[in-house]
């Protein structure tokens, strides 16, 4: 099994032990396989190349309109700099909905694209200035997180170039030679063009996105790709819109339209970063009640935050979306709420051992506190149900019952090589127990290191 390492005895035998894991919460720091780099490569080659090419032949031939593309590109800049600033985070992970991190600046790039006018006289930027602009306007945006000391986000930067370039290369060669012109007077060719060509340029870029997030994590594709899709209704239609109000709006109105158009996009990105905020507290209250066992003395230091840690990976693993795989964090964190009914706590924490009718009354009143804290009354069923036999189960409580049980069983009391042995029990375990699909998931995880989210 990977992640299993042999360590040589003096006999010359070899015993296997588990890989050490990281800390859990932590963002897993595995290196991409061969697979995944050639998924990386795929995109930033092309992306370099398009760079390059753009760049070399703005240089040659001159900046076309300068006022335009300095306007432009400040636009993208300042949205850069907004969205990438340090912005609370919704307990370390990706907040469902919002893919895009600046979308002022993927609006404003958009735009810039779809331009062919500015205060009724035709432009004659072409494409290898736009993806010039934007590419410019990009790295410009990177210093502040240079100076911070923090790694530049690349793959936003590569995403953007090749889909702005795909968008300016639909549009640009058609409307300089009068196609698009033609089509305005027919009717409803024109909003049907920009709507296809907006919906194929943000399919690209959720594809991107989530090609680029399986080659770093190892995350299965299907769920993120789903999820990307899914958040193209929320945050990714608001850039579209603005992107082609922007410019549509600076076709007649000139450069004037630009402050005045980015307004409601920029007062919506600073209210979700409030709401990034609230999100984070709202964690963190959580966090703090399930730590009232440790507090206690009923469980280990550390328990709620790893079995919370490695059930969200064992979710995603399982392909449970964003929305799942909050509710499945949040009742992993208060899972063990109901221990604090116990007079004496258990060895451990430990509740396998406890009569079924008493593991379900814990597990009751667990519940019964959940639903006292506001979260959403799926976490309460979770904790409720834990007792259950896993037939009965809904999938999430099955991922908490057997992340659970292994880091019981994994603990410090269970010396070297607890963890094989963990999963052997858990394994020999899933005729009532567990679900075989939860266990070899747990597997799949721990050999790649216990990755978390």
């Amino acid at each position: 099994m990977s992640g299993v390492a042999e360590e040589p005895r003096r006999d010359g035998a070899a015993v296997r032990r588990a890989a050490p894991a990281p800390a859990p919460g932590a963002p897993r720091t595995a290196v991409p396989g061969a697979c995944g780099g050639a998924v990386i490569a795929a995109v930033y080659v092309p992306a370099a190349a398009l760079a390059c090419w753009s760049l070399g032949r703005t240089l040659w031939d001159g900046l076309a309109e300068p006022g335009i593309a300095l306007a432009f590109g400040v636009l993208i800049t300042v949205g850069e700099l907004v969205g990438h600033g340090p912005a609370p985070a919704a307990g370390g992970a990706r907040v469902p909905g919002v893919r895009e991190g600046a979308p002022l600046g993927a609006a404003g790039a958009l735009a810039y694209a779809l331009l062919g006018a500015a205060a009724g006289r035709p432009t004659t930027h072409g494409v290898h200035q736009i993806v010039a602009v934007i590419l410019a306007a990009g790295l410009v945006g990177l210093v502040p997180r240079l100076a911070r000391g923090a790694a530049p986000a690349l793959d936003p930067l590569a995403r953007r170039v090749l889909t702005t370039g795909f968008a300016a290369t639909c549009f640009q060669p058609l409307y300089n030679t009068g196609t698009l012109g033609s089509w305005m007077a027919s009717g409803p060719v024109y909003p049907v063009f920009l709507i296809a060509l907006l919906a194929l340029t943000a399919l690209c870029d959720a594809v991107l996105v989530a090609a680029l997030a399986r080659a770093r994590t190892g995350w299965p594709y299907g769920p993120l790709l789903r999820d990307e899709l899914r958040a193209l209704l929320g945050i990714g239609s608001a850039v579209c819109a603005t992107g082609v109000v922007i410019s549509l709006a600076t076709a007649v109105a000139g450069l004037w339209a630009l402050p005045v158009f980015c307004l409601p996009l920029l007062l919506t990105q600073f209210a979700f970063r409030r709401f990034a905020g609230v999100r984070a507290t709202y964690r963190q209250t959580i966090a703090s009640l399930a730590r009232s066992t440790e507090i206690a003395g009923y469980t280990p230091h550390g328990h709620a935050r790893r079995v919370a840690a490695l059930s969200r990976a064992v979710g995603r693993e399982l392909g449970l979306n964003e929305p799942d795989l909050d509710v499945l964090e949040h009742a992993a964190l208060m899972h063990d709420i109901g221990q604090l009914s116990l007079l004496d706590p258990v060895p451990d924490g430990a509740t396998a051992p406890l009569p079924p009718a008493e593991q379900r009354r814990i597990a009751l009143l667990g519940g019964a506190v959940v639903r006292q804290t506001g979260v959403p009354a799926e976490v309460a069923v979770i904790v409720e149900r834990q007792a259950d036999p896993y037939r009965e189960q809904p999938v999430t409580a099955r991922i908490v019952r057997t992340v659970n049980a292994y880091d019981d069983l994994s603990g410090k009391s269970a010396g070297p090589g607890g963890a094989l042995r963990a999963l052997e029990r858990l394994r020999l375990s899933t005729a009532r127990d567990h679900e075989p699909r939860v266990v070899e998931a747990l597997a799949r995880v721990l050999a790649c290191g216990g990755r978390a989210v």
